[in-house]
């Protein structure tokens, strides 16, 4: 029987991608693949270009009633406040590998449901790599709002940073940065400097890239990767910066990047920090100075360590959303390849891989 994908509604404020494109959906069907999408009323994707590709769509949260072989697919966490038991196969990021908060809890429904996760950010190749990921409208759309915020302070000092909004294409983010931009750096009489850690990944090739098309200067791009943090934190070399955006992804524990002593110094120039990670409730947190995610909605957090001057902390765990259709057409694209292997499921390594990672979590949270 040909494999049944049936792509739920986020519920998620202000998420607006999605896991299959209307182009990927299509794809799928003239595969010999069922397809249902439930009605996307916050997305970037209107229903209406599924239904005029021949795809049926269905009330938003429907997913509940589905058929028992089809596979759930979405983005971002399920409803809060539903502590169901899952009996579904579900594909999306649970967040709940690494120990986050209520990590249990995420994964008890399935074993209480006897349902499957298949995590997405654990698909991988042969190569050990991810199949699909966000992480460079991530890194991208992370360096336009730490840039967005040192010109915010220049220009409207302790003004509340405003809230974000999602925006069509990079091109009209460029522009609507790029214009504060200029006039901030009117006042201060210099171009920013920005620190990116990870910058060889997936994530902070993104960030490099908002600053290269912004024309900062390369000498004002500092690009920080595994070679340079070796030697372990927290690095005093963090503060000597304007802006400081967090591109790395960790599954152990590490020394600190940047920690609260750090903000004292004197010559602390650092304004903003931006972690695209942003693991808030992970106990690798390599920037353990916060302890709360920001929104679209309040996208940034005031630090305030005794003395110093207040520091600027965005940690958005959806930042892509900033380029939703954009960034979900590469994610889309990208997973299309797996997503056809589940015609053959159990011969599919990414498949399996993820299977036994969701069975060996289970054992290590005890149920």
């Amino acid at each position: 029987m040909a494999p049944h994908l049936w792509l739920r509604a986020e519920t998620k404020k202000n998420e607006q991608r999605t896991a299959l494109t209307p182009k990927v959906a299509k794809t799928l069907v003239d595969n010999g693949f069922q397809v249902t999408i439930e009605e996307l009323k916050s997305s970037a994707f209107n229903s209406s270009e599924y239904t005029k590709l021949g795809l049926t769509v269905v009330p938003a949260g429907t997913w509940r009633t589905a058929p028992a072989d089809a596979y759930i697919i979405g983005l971002k966490e399920l409803p809060e406040g539903d502590d169901t038991p899952l009996t579904h196969t579900h594909i999306f990021f649970a967040h709940c590998y690494k120990q986050q908060a209520g990590w249990k809890d995420v994964l008890s429904r399935f074993k209480r449901g006897n349902g499957t996760l298949l995590d997405l950010e654990f698909l991988k190749n042969d190569q050990g790599r991810r199949v699909a990921a966000f992480g460079y409208h991530a890194g991208f759309a992370g360096a336009a709002l730490g840039i967005d915020l040192w010109t915010h302070r220049i220009l409207d000092g302790d003004k509340r940073f405003p809230r974000v909004r999602p925006f069509d294409c990079e091109l009209d983010l460029l522009a609507d940065v790029a214009g504060r931009l200029h006039h901030a750096m009117l006042r201060a009489r210099r171009f920013p400097r920005i620190i990116i850690t990870g910058a060889l990944g997936r994530c902070g090739s993104g960030a490099v890239q908002f600053c290269r098309e912004l024309t900062i200067p390369e000498e004002n791009i500092i690009r920080w990767d595994m070679a340079e943090t070796a030697k372990g934190g927290p690095f005093v070399e963090i503060i000597e910066n304007d802006v400081f955006v967090n591109c790395i992804y960790l599954s152990e524990p590490i020394a600190p990047f940047l920690t609260l002593e750090e903000l004292s110094h004197p010559d602390r120039k650092l304004t903003a920090v931006v972690d695209v990670s942003c693991d808030t409730t992970n106990p690798y947190n390599p920037i353990p100075i916060y302890n709360e995610s920001t929104s679209f909605d309040t996208p940034a957090l005031v630090i305030k360590h005794g003395n110093a001057k207040p520091l600027d902390v965005v940690a958005i765990d959806h930042l892509p959303t900033l380029l939703p259709r954009e960034a979900s057409e590469v994610f889309s694209a990208d997973l299309l390849p797996s997503l056809l292997q589940l015609a053959d499921r159990q011969n599919a390594r990414v498949w399996t891989d993820a299977e036994d990672l969701f069975k060996q979590k289970l054992t290590e949270a005890g149920l």
